[in-house]
C-alpha cells in the first residue's frame, strides 16, 4: 500500500499521542487529503540529515501509522493537529516526485507473540519495574528491592520478582492508576513510547521483532534507569551527618 509519509525528528509508537503543527504547504495538503479520506498518515523518524533545505536525508526503514484525532484549522492555513500512532509499518520504497510530500510504499507489521504465558510474565515484570521507574522520576522511591545488576542485563522475571502474588497485586494496581494496558502487545508499544528513551534505542524497541523481545528489553532498560535515577539522586543527597558536622 501507499502511504503519505511525514518524516520527523522523532520516534511514533503505536498508542502514543503525537501534536503536531503543520505550517508548510505541502503537509497542509496532505492534511487536508488525510482528512477528507478519514486515511492515515505514516511517521517515519529521521535518521540522518534534515527533511527541510537541501542534503540528504536518511529515514528509518519501520515506522508507524498515525490517525488524525483532532484537526483544528487555523484562519491563515495551518493545522493544529492531535494524531495518534495505531499501526506499525515496514517502508519498502520511498518517492519523491509523486506529491510535494514523501510517499512510501508500506507493508503493514503483524504483531507477534510466540509465547503467551513468557509474554505475560514479561509484561508483569515490566509493569513492576516502571512502577519503580515512576516513583524515581516523582522522587517519591517507594520499592522494597533493588535489581542486581546481572538481572539488569538479562531482563528476564525471577521466581521472587515477577510471580509473587504481592508484585501480581502491585502490577494491577498499577494499571488502575494509570491505566496501563494489561495486553503484553499494547503495554511494550505504550511503554516504548512514554519512558524517556534516545531516539535509537526506542526505534530499536519499535523494530523489535516479537512482543516477547520487546518487553525484555523493556525490562532491561527500566531497571537501568531506575540504577541511574537512583545512583544521581544519592549524589545530590547530602549525608545528615556531615550536615550536623558543618553546623558545628
Amino acid at each position: 500500500m501507499d502511504l503519505p509519509l511525514f518524516p520527523l525528528h522523532t520516534v511514533l509508537c503505536p498508542g502514543i499521542a503525537l501534536p503536531l503543527h503543520i505550517f508548510e504547504p505541502r503537509y497542509r495538503l496532505m492534511v487536508q487529503r488525510c482528512l477528507a479520506a478519514d486515511l492515515p498518515f505514516g511517521v517515519v523518524w529521521i535518521r540522518d540529515g534534515r527533511e527541510v533545505g537541501s542534503g540528504s536525508m536518511a529515514v528509518a526503514s519501520v515506522g508507524t501509522m498515525a490517525e488524525i484525532r483532532e484537526a483544528d484549522l487555523l484562519a491563515d492555513g495551518r493545522f493544529e493537529l492531535v494524531s495518534v500512532g495505531t499501526r506499525r509499518f515496514r517502508l519498502e520504497e520511498a518517492f519523491t516526485d509523486r506529491e510535494p510530500y514523501l510517499v512510501g510504499r508500506v507493508e503493514p507489521i503483524d504483531e507477534v507473540v510466540l509465547d503467551d504465558e513468557r509474554a505475560a510474565r514479561l509484561a508483569r515484570l515490566v509493569t513492576r519495574r516502571f512502577v519503580r521507574y515512576v516513583d524515581e522520576v516523582r522522587d517519591q522511591a517507594t520499592a522494597d528491592e533493588t535489581d542486581t545488576i546481572d538481572d539488569l542485563a538479562a531482563g528476564e522475571p525471577r521466581a521472587d520478582d515477577a510471580d509473587a502474588p504481592d508484585a501480581e497485586e502491585e502490577g494491577e494496581g498499577v494499571r488502575a492508576s494509570l491505566a496501563i494496558p494489561a495486553d503484553p502487545t499494547l503495554l511494550s508499544h505504550l511503554l516504548s513510547g512514554i519512558v524517556e528513551l534516545d531516539l535509537p534505542r526506542r526505534q530499536a524497541l519499535l523494530e523489535a521483532a516479537t512482543t516477547e523481545a520487546r518487553l525484555a528489553s523493556l525490562a532491561s532498560v527500566l531497571s537501568r534507569e531506575v540504577a541511574y535515577l537512583r545512583q544521581s539522586l544519592r549524589v545530590f543527597m547530602p549525608d545528615p551527618r556531615e550536615q550536623v558536622a558543618r553546623r558545628n
